[in-house]
């Protein structure tokens, strides 16, 4: 029986978690220059909290370890569905849909990445 499951080539691969890793890292480092620009309070607090996240999982997508890769998955979707579901969609900002948004791509990257991690053939 041939394996009809094609994978991504490893150059490929890298490309992908590099910029989730920059994607990560990046919006890490906006959620917590972001308290410059906010009231000190218990949601910009809140967003530090999941900026300092990012930015070690950002960290953490450079090398190599797939834990960072499920991390990567797991976090931001917390983080997305802390913006969607506690907060009023009314109050939400567009810089937190921006978040989402790179909290997403970020997602689906980390995710593509790690199953074909754990997919590939081995010799």
């Amino acid at each position: 029986m041939m394996n009809t499951t094609r994978s991504l080539s490893p150059t490929t691969l890298v490309r992908l978690r590099t910029a989730a890793a920059m994607i990560a890292t990046a919006s890490g480092t906006g959620h917590i220059a972001a308290l410059w620009f906010r009231d000190l309070d218990a949601a910009a607090l809140n967003g530090a909290l999941f900026g300092t996240l990012y930015l070690i999982i950002g960290i953490g997508l450079f090398g190599q370890s797939r834990l960072s890769l499920f991390l990567a998955i797991v976090i931001p979707a917390c983080g997305s569905l802390y913006i969607f579901r506690v907060q009023p969609s009314d109050a939400i900002s567009s810089a937190q849909l921006v978040s989402a948004a790179l909290a997403l791509l970020v997602m689906v990257l980390s995710a593509l990445v790690l199953w074909n991690v754990r997919n590939q053939p081995t010799a």
